[in-house]
């Protein structure tokens, strides 16, 4: 059974129009539209495409940081949309989040020490010693020092910072992680580094990822399946070596094509991606084994 079943999961959003109008209109804007995934225990699933295709909103929705309009989400056997806030909460202990922006997800009035033991004293977990040990696992776990326990965020580099914000996620020991694009806003020499932990950790810790991003390399090197969204709606989905080595629909074809080459001197033409040469409401079907597209 997997860890994760997202089904037909769908959020709009209102928006009014006509500021200036004596009758302002209320439009509805549907951000994720019909989605439905999977994922299984220990792996990592890649949620691709460009800004304003539904990626984060739909790891939002699962987590239940934002209410979805409808649909489903299972984990570990359980529909985390009907809980009650008290078992809610309970399930949040093993469903928690990594966010893009190491520079605005950690509040800068605190220090680090409080900032790691907030999970633990929001979950009432562990007296006031053993919340301390855990503080200095976690940084330990995330390659810092205990000194840095009594320093604020704003001493830190951004490595230094989303590695804090992992350790913080990591500070309820959960089973699945959404990491909303967490080395986007990292100088290149130091999301490997970031990478390479979050590899290492989820071996030592047995964690599952949903691992949102637009970075196409990164996805191909540590994600085992992908789905790509574009305008709310999942059009590709299956083993990321299959995807990326034969796409079927035009948007991941056109995605795919923008990677860069190491190779200077080698050409690669750029597709140009047609809106038009689809239907958006074809249904996902297989296209081969494991591998589904939107044609």
């Amino acid at each position: 059974m997997p860890l994760l079943e997202v089904r037909h999961l769908t959020k709009e959003f209102s928006r009014r129009a006509g500021l200036f109008a004596r009758v302002a209109r209320v439009h509805a804007v549907r951000a994720v539209d019909d989605v439905t995934f999977s994922v299984e225990k220990g792996e990592t699933f890649g949620l691709v495409g460009e800004s304003g295709s539904g990626k984060t909103t739909t790891g939002r929705c699962i987590l239940r940081l934002i209410e979805p309009t409808s649909g489903d989400v299972i984990f570990d056997g359980r529909s985390v949309l009907e809980l009650p806030r008290r078992e809610m909460q309970r399930v949040r202990q093993d469903m928690q989040i990594v966010f893009q922006d190491p520079y605005s997800s950690l509040d800068p009035r605190m220090r680090v020490s409080e900032i790691l033991e907030e999970p633990l004293v929001i979950h009432r977990l562990g007296s006031r010693a053993e919340r301390r040990r855990r503080t200095e696992e976690l940084l330990s776990l995330v390659g810092l020092e205990k000194g840095h326990l009594l320093r604020y965020p704003h001493e830190f580099s951004g490595g230094q910072r989303q590695r804090i914000g992992l350790a913080r996620a990591l500070a309820l020991s959960p089973s699945m992680i959404v990491a909303d694009e967490p080395v986007s806003a990292l100088d290149l020499s130091v999301q490997a580094q970031v990478v390479n932990l979050l590899m290492d950790l989820q071996q030592r810790l047995q964690l599952t990822y949903l691992f949102i991003a637009h970075d196409l390399r990164l996805v191909e090197h540590i994600c085992s399946r992908v789905a790509v969204m574009y305008r709310g709606r999942i059009v590709e989905m299956g083993d990321t070596a299959k995807l990326f080595a034969s796409p079927h629909h035009p948007y991941t074809k056109a995605l795919l094509s923008t990677i860069p080459i190491p190779d200077p001197d080698a050409s690669r033409q750029r597709i140009v991606f047609d809106p038009g040469s689809f239907s958006r409401d074809a249904p996902l079907r297989p296209v081969s084994d494991g591998h589904l597209a939107a044609v």
